[in-house]
């Protein structure tokens, strides 16, 4: 049976983390919430312990994990170089969502690697990951507390829904905050490159870093990834999703158009939208989920996975969403949902037919 305990999300409670820093020592599984999304846990230094994550999630073991500390002084004590970039990013954005991949320490089995000569770590913002981290008095590994490729958990309820009885202990801090993981940048061994767009926007890092690349998704079968959350289809829900990008009125058109004539098949139809599009398509017969406001890509993020999982409750067949730009952390709301479509996505002009 998997437990669940409720802790306070500002001030965690010291009986509820010593209880689960207890299961992460012995070698069990703990999900907690994170400032991104909920973690599945476990002692990073502990290759059985890690092996366990791969288990309950059915994730491959090419994927590898990031290693999550509770201050950014341990950094050296899992990598083999902290180079002065890394000080620098550490010392702006942690504890926060960007992880960082380096050189990795000898310490660090080859299971959080897939083998792999680099680790990714990050310190997280949330005060319960921190303390968990704290009391455990070890580095935690520690994907989204999912199914493999899935829709990621953004509270304790999704982690009960996908991995109830296969892990020990669910901490249940509430809704996350940010709603869409870490931004993962890469520092070896050339330009500093996104790997995963995430929390931590692509402009935020240029200004401290100047040009930084972004990687394109994978997908090559079976090769050892240097991140997780790079293959090209990840973050999905049951339904079939399309994404469509282009203007907004184009966009939507095309949308209406594709609702009417799924519906005319008799295809029941999910549609993700901001509450501004929602006026121009819910005159049409299909389930409606507003992500937000398209004023806040906070807001937007925040909702995306809950809501994708609201429509695969709804029983949809399809998924029609819009793109929302590349701004911001627009980009990691578009990779999410390339990802979530497994490259899906139809880019819509004025002359579309």
């Amino acid at each position: 049976m998997t437990r669940c305990l409720k802790v306070n999300p500002e001030h965690p409670e010291p009986d509820v983390i010593a209880e689960a820093a207890a299961v992460i020592r012995g070698g069990g599984l703990v999900a907690f919430p994170t400032e991104t999304v909920y973690g599945l846990g476990a002692n990073a230094l502990d290759a059985q312990a890690v092996v366990g994550i791969f288990r309950a999630k059915e994730r491959p073991s090419n994927d590898p994990l990031i290693v999550h500390l509770a201050d950014a002084a341990q950094l050296s004590s899992v990598v083999a170089e902290v180079p002065d970039v890394a000080r620098d990013l550490a010392a702006e954005f942690w504890p926060g969502p960007l992880t960082l991949v380096l050189p990795r320490g000898p310490q660090i089995p080859d299971e959080v690697t897939a083998g792999g000569d680099t680790v990714a770590v990050r310190v997280p913002a949330h005060p319960v990951a921190r303390a968990l981290i704290a009391a455990a008095g070890v580095p935690i590994a520690a994907p989204s507390a999912n199914r493999f490729g899935r829709v990621s958990p953004t509270c304790a309820d999704h982690v009960m829904a996908d991995l109830s009885g296969r892990i020990d202990l669910v901490l249940d801090g509430g809704r996350t905050q940010v709603g869409v993981e870490s931004t993962v940048l890469s520092l070896w061994p050339d330009i500093p490159t996104i790997l995963r767009p995430g929390g931590i926007a692509r402009e935020s890092l240029e200004r401290l870093l100047g040009s930084v690349d972004v990687r394109q998704p994978s997908s090559a079968e079976g090769e050892t990834l240097i991140s997780p959350g790079t293959t090209i289809k990840h973050y999905a829900p049951r339904a079939k999703t399309t994404l469509y990008r282009g203007e907004r009125e184009a966009v939507l058109a095309r949308i209406r158009r594709d609702v009417s004539d799924y519906v005319a098949k008799g295809v029941t139809v999910g549609v993700l939208a901001a509450e501004e599009d929602l006026a121009l398509l819910m005159d049409l017969p299909a389930v409606y989920r507003s992500v937000g406001s398209i004023t806040s890509m906070e807001q937007i993020a925040q909702q995306l996975f809950a809501s994708l999982r609201s429509l695969d409750a709804a029983g949809v067949m399809v998924i029609l969403a819009r793109d929302f730009g590349p701004s911001g952390l627009g980009l990691a709301i578009r990779d999410r949902l390339t990802r979530a479509a497994a490259g899906d996505v139809i880019v819509v002009t004025e002359t579309s037919d």
